[in-house]
């Protein structure tokens, strides 16, 4: 992307240049428009729970914008020749639950013939164009708060070998079907420096951005991280995803570990999720009543995970035992 040519169109409020989830365009001086995409392969064998985890998932990059999202289009591709059609509406009618749930409405869409479902949305939603969340704002001296757990992406990879149990996998589903609605209307009565949501880059890919976009020092507690029930203990039976990988390699060069520790108790910031939560920067002083507003409202994952900090060679991720 960077050798692309940059749009000077002012209006473009957020592009492409700092990775954020979302694009911002100002339509005037009260409104401006979120504009974001995303699509993805079937997490679940259900159709309906495919459908609702992949509209929750794209409707998530409006929230993290600190927008509210209003329409939303289908993104199909459909094997029509090895799945019958009750299968893809299924497939939608999982994602109008939660696009009915979001309070944005479906317009319509564009569907190809593939050899694997995929599915997702793009979505557009409106923000008040001084009220934009971004990755790019946070502060020395603010606190971070991330609002679900991670661990989804080994789960469904050790669910395939039976290795997890039903109850694992309920919660597991049960959270990547929650929108991110509540979080984030809560978070807007609160000062946000910086935001984003934790999806495919995983926890380290997503702190990485958001440090270097606010040319600062994210400091993570991996004791305090909300991890989902036996994720930790699919690492240690040797289960692992496609990406944890290419999401460290991506970061390792900026990133520090104080301490040496075993590879299966490192590996969840590498997990990658699907609509995972909302990662926020906030003054430290509202902290402690952010996550009390949240777990008031059943979001009782929602944890303070560390802080922000100035940037000292090179560095813009550590993690602390």
């Amino acid at each position: 992307m960077k050798s692309l040519p940059k749009n000077l169109d002012p209006d473009l409020l957020v592009g492409f240049g700092k990775s954020d989830d979302a694009g911002v365009y100002r339509l005037n001086d009260e409104m401006a428009i979120v504009t974001t995409a995303d699509f993805i392969t079937p997490p679940v064998n259900d159709p309906y729970i495919f459908g609702q985890i992949a509209a929750a998932n794209a409707i998530s990059d409006v929230y993290a914008m600190g927008g509210k999202p209003i329409t939303c289009l289908n993104l199909v591709a459909f094997p029509s020749k090895k799945l019958a059609p009750e299968v893809l509406h299924e497939i939608i009618a999982g994602a109008m639950s939660k696009i009915t749930e979001s309070g944005a409405v479906l317009a319509g869409g564009h569907s190809i013939e593939d050899t694997e479902p995929k599915f997702g949305l793009s979505v557009n939603g409106i923000v008040h164009p001084q009220k934009i969340w971004t990755n790019a704002g946070a502060r020395a001296g603010d606190v971070l708060i991330l609002t679900k757990p991670l661990g989804s992406g080994v789960l469904f990879n050790a669910n395939i070998k039976n290795y997890v149990s039903k109850t694992a996998m309920d919660e597991c589903t049960s959270c990547l079907t929650t929108l991110n609605r509540k979080a984030a209307e809560i978070m807007a009565a609160f000062d946000v420096h910086a935001a984003t949501d934790v999806t495919g880059f995983a926890l380290a890919g997503h702190c990485y951005e958001m440090a270097r976009a606010s040319e600062k020092k994210l400091v993570i507690n991996l004791s305090t991280l909300p991890i989902m029930r036996e994720a930790v203990e699919m690492y240690k039976k040797g289960v692992t995803t496609g990406v944890n990988m290419h999401n460290r390699k991506m970061v390792e060069p900026h990133t520090r570990f104080e301490t040496i520790l075993p590879s299966w108790e490192t590996e969840i910031v590498f997990d990658p999720q699907t609509n995972g939560g909302l990662l926020s920067a906030v003054p430290a002083e509202q902290g402690a009543s952010l996550v009390e507003k949240l777990h008031d409202a059943g979001i009782e994952n929602a944890a303070i995970i560390g802080c922000v900090e100035e940037v000292e060679n090179d560095v813009n991720l550590v993690f602390r035992k």
